[in-house]
């Protein structure tokens, strides 16, 4: 339908009239909805801006009033979409994105965050510091501590007052574990802004962890709650208090402001459980865990107090089931298994307690306040020794006992109590006609290295025991230690006489005949031990470990390990001997069965399976290996063993999803395992995942402080990304830890690499004054010397390489091509001393070959290569060198066979345009 001029007018006048009408009503339902949050009123708040929104979609104030209300309803995942339109919307930056980067923060997308938004600038202070404050917390979040202080220091340099931004200082330093001056920088917030109860919960928090001052802890939390009475984390901390110091009357009264604001939240649910158990309410506590368990079912705190529970109403079939999940829910959470054995001992199951207790002893010592529960277990199991041991480390009672004050400044000196500890074995020592204290105090001296006052402390024991060889056979590993060899004989040999017999003096014996080159005396020295005690398998180990430095053919050893399998048939120690022997000669099948018989006598022995698993792994069993690996970690489930095992498996068959479960599950049994945290970062940082390789990395400088591995790491994480800035600060740091060779060549590789030649070559010259003998950096020098075809420094630093390390074949290899590049005459020499050295390696040989050609000696050169390509068929760069002398030699039919299998591999191969221009020249 055509219309007319003056319809058509009308029409724009009424799209017209319709906009403005709507515009009008958008801005009122959005003036309402600010009204409504002035009153708090959040619901009818949310409502409006819907509304507007609904009549005026590109309303930008509306689109952020919309992302501010999600925020705070705790729906970051669409605040963040309305955040992000109100930008496009031409929405005040200063206004939205510091509420953008809380969204994603609340999301934890602190990467994300940083990544995107690190950049921007905003004009308004307040913004800035909000921003700013914001920024730290995610870069804290990621590891990187100095960039959360830049922007804390930005915050704060546009508001000096900010208080989020003093308190993220605070928090910084707290985490850093300077509490002292965390206290400090809330003490000074407080001082400006007194009515911060974000201040105050800050300082409730430091003085109940770094001071353990639940008094100033709880003044600090209650005035936080005065301050802001809907203070959820406040209000838990405060109850929290008083829960941990049994005061349950006070505990309730506390509870009862929680519960005033708070009544539907979890925590509020197991406070109150906690108090009724504390007041010994069984039948409310009871009530109470079992709506918690409702609430939350997989809640190891629901789980854990209904065990508690049930443990107090001595309804112990039901608290072993409780507590028993809550152990499977954490199983390194100490107070989860103390409450398990608990239970067991109140129901008579020693065997299960006992077996509990000793997973806790395979992962760490057992905490002090498990002491007495230790000595439980081990009376109820009939070990009495074992059961004082522990009652005395838990009393600390009747300082006139010698043994019991023996325990005592035993517990002290590991404690760190060292000049107490030793003052009191001492004064025991003298006055107490036992031993205890005596061993304790010589152990003590040769752990420290005070070998002239162990000695003087073993006098001590020897005029308490003159007829006994203990004292002697001390003296004597003491003397070892002082180097003393002729003492430490005598001392081993008056040993043997007061006891013929005594295999610890007559096994060092035979260490010291080993060390003076007589075997035969250390032989016939075992061997005398085993014909008085043909069942010593001790002593039938040490004449294995003498066959074997002696070079005895593999009967004879076998021979004598199946001697002592016979005497004790179920010690796995000859065993896996035996499974090693057959290993190292590749005879799987008899390794197998070694293995396999190992397993059938000591089928719950872990040592069994693993050497049975690394048999199937060695014989390209993978799968069965696997099988293997996974029973001995059921047979030791605190055990990282098998796990690295199976993490070795998975990743030579390339599953890195399998390798990395089984590297964490180590690293959670035992987190310190360097082992495993070297290789799950080096996997990770092969996927680049970055900030978990940075985590790693950092973890790993909390742990060893002292040594470089952590900075190391993370200048490799660095030099991944090619940020040669952060890698050489961080092999700077590494450096200053630990001045070694390997970290030396890192850094000066990484001052290179950013260009900085003046100070890479100023770094050299210093590190060789200061290591002339260092030869692993005279290699590097060279290496790099060669990759800038300075061939005569190279052939300089491979020559002082060769005379620190005259047994170094790479050093003779690199300075033979070094040499050869010069033209020199040495380089033939310098080739065949490398192929001497290390004989039949494909490298070595190349070079070898390149030198023959290069002397125009053709036939030997093809001969070299072509035996190079025998052995690595798939190395393009030695088929490279061979297509080479083919050319030199003039065989050109030869040269374009060789070249044209490499021009097949296409961009495969990195020398393709090479390739195709030597096919040409042809």
């Amino acid at each position: 339908m055509k219309l007319n001029k003056s319809t058509a007018i009308v029409a724009l006048l009424a799209s017209l009239l319709l906009s403005a009408c709507n515009d009008e009503n958008s801005e009122t339902m959005l003036a309402s909805a600010k009204s409504y949050l002035e009153k708090n009123d959040t619901k009818s708040a949310l409502i409006q801006v819907k509304n507007a929104l609904q009549v005026s979609p590109d309303l930008a104030e509306a689109r952020y009033l919309l992302g501010v209300l999600l925020l705070d309803s705790g729906n970051a995942n669409s605040a963040e979409l309305e955040f992000r339109k109100a930008l496009a919307l031409k929405y005040s930056p200063d206004a939205v994105i510091p509420r953008l980067a809380t969204s994603m923060l609340s999301q934890g997308l602190a990467k994300k965050l940083t990544d995107e938004l690190s950049d921007i600038k905003l004009t308004a202070a307040a913004s800035i510091a909000d921003f700013q404050t914001i920024l730290a917390s995610a870069h804290s979040i990621s590891g990187k501590s100095d960039l959360a202080e830049n922007s804390l220091k930005a915050a704060l340099l546009a508001s000096p007052d900010y208080v989020p931004a003093l308190l993220s200082q605070a928090r910084l330093k707290a985490r850093n574990r300077d509490f002292n001056g965390a206290i400090s920088a809330v003490e000074v917030v407080l001082a400006k802004s007194p009515k911060s109860a974000d201040a105050w919960k800050l300082k409730g928090d430091l003085f109940m962890v770094a001071k353990e001052d639940p008094v100033q802890a709880l003044d600090a939390y209650r005035k936080a709650i005065a301050l802001q009475a809907q203070s959820l984390p406040a209000h838990l901390a405060a109850v929290g208090v008083l829960v941990r110091q049994g005061n349950a009357d006070e505990a309730k009264k506390q509870w009862n402001e929680l519960n005033k604001f708070f009544p539907n939240d979890v925590q509020t649910k197991y406070f109150e459980a906690q108090i009724a158990y504390l007041k010994k309410d069984t039948k409310l506590a009871r009530e109470l865990s079992q709506q918690l368990l409702k609430l939350a079912p997989d809640s190891l705190e629901a789980v854990q107090m209904a065990g508690l529970v049930e443990l107090q109403a001595n309804s112990l079939v039901r608290a072993e089931s409780y507590l028993t999940r809550a152990v499977q829910l954490a199983p390194n959470q100490a107070f989860s298994r103390k409450l398990l054995i608990m239970t067991y001992l109140q129901s008579g199951q020693s065997a299960k307690a006992l077996s509990t207790l000793n997973l806790v002893q395979s992962k760490e010592s057992i905490p002090p306040d498990q002491y007495s529960i230790a000595g439980e277990v081990y009376l109820q199991t009939g070990d009495v020794k074992k059961a004082e041991e522990y009652f005395l480390k838990a009393s600390k009672l009747d300082p006139s006992d010698a043994k019991k004050r023996t325990a005592v400044a035993s517990t002290r000196l590991i404690g760190g109590q060292v000049v107490p500890a030793f003052e009191e074995l001492k004064e025991i020592s003298a006055s107490d006609t036992g031993t205890s204290a005596d061993l304790m105090l010589i152990s003590a001296y040769l752990t420290r290295g005070e070998f002239s006052k162990a000695l003087l402390a073993i006098d001590g024991l020897e005029r308490k025991e003159p007829g006994k060889p203990l004292a002697a056979t001390l003296r004597g590993r003491t003397q070892l230690a002082l180097r003393d060899i002729a003492g430490a004989r005598k001392s081993f040999e008056n040993a043997l006489v007061i006891s013929p017999e005594f295999f610890a003096a007559a096994s060092s014996l035979a260490a010291l005949d080993m060390t003076e080159k007589n075997p035969d005396g250390a032989k016939k020295r075992m061997e005398s031990v085993v014909t008085k005690d043909p069942n010593n398998t001790q002593a039938l180990l040490v004449l294995v470990e003498i066959a074997e430095a002696t070079g005895a053919a593999q009967p004879e050893i076998e021979k004598i390990l199946r001697k002592a399998i016979t005497a004790s048939p179920t010690d796995i120690a000859p065993r896996m001997r035996l499974v090693n022997l057959h290993l190292k000669a590749k005879d799987y099948k008899q390794a197998t069965a070694a293995a396999q018989d190992a397993v059938a006598t000591v089928p719950e022995n872990p040592n069994a399976l693993d050497s049975l698993g690394q048999v199937q792994q060695a014989s390209g069993e993978n799968n069965q290996a696997v099988g293997t690996y996974l029973k001995s970690a059921a047979l030791q489930p605190t055990s990282p063993q098998p796990h690295m095992r199976l993490a070795g498996i998975y990743i030579a068959a390339k599953d890195k999803v399998s390798a990395e479960r089984s590297l964490r599950k180590a690293i959670e049994l035992k987190p310190d395992l360097l082992e495993a945290q070297i290789t799950l970062f080096q996997l990770l940082l092969v996927e680049k995942r970055y900030p978990e390789s940075l985590a790693l990395a950092r973890k790993l400088q909390e742990q060893r402080p002292k040594q470089s591995i952590g900075y190391l790491l993370e200048g490799d994480i660095s030099t991944a990304q090619k940020d040669w800035i952060a890698a050489s600060r961080a092999y700077r740091a590494s450096l200053k830890q630990l001045p070694s060779p390997d970290l030396a060549v890192k850094f000066h590789g990484i001052l290179l690499a950013a260009d900085k030649i003046p100070e890479a070559n100023g770094f050299a010259n210093d590190w060789r004054k200061a290591h002339p003998d260092d030869a692993m950096f005279l290699a590097h020098l060279g290496e790099i010397a060669t990759s800038r075809q300075d061939f005569q420094t190279a052939k300089t630093n491979f020559i002082a390489v060769t005379k620190l390390r005259p047994t170094d074949a790479a050093a003779f290899n690199n300075l033979a091509w070094a040499e050869n590049q010069l033209n020199g005459g040495d380089a033939m020499k310098y080739a065949e001393i490398a192929n001497k050295l290390a004989p039949n390696q494909p490298a070595f040989m190349d070079t070898l070959a390149t030198i023959l050609s290069s002397k125009k000696e053709y036939d030997k050169a093809i001969s070299v290569q072509q035996n190079v390509l025998k052995m690595q068929p798939d190395n393009s760069i030695f088929r490279m060198t061979l297509a080479k002398i083919y050319i030199k030699s003039g065989d050109k039919i030869n040269a374009k066979l060789e070249l044209d299998r490499l021009a097949e591999l296409g961009d495969k191969f990195a020398g393709r345009a090479e390739v195709q221009s030597m096919l040409k020249a042809l």
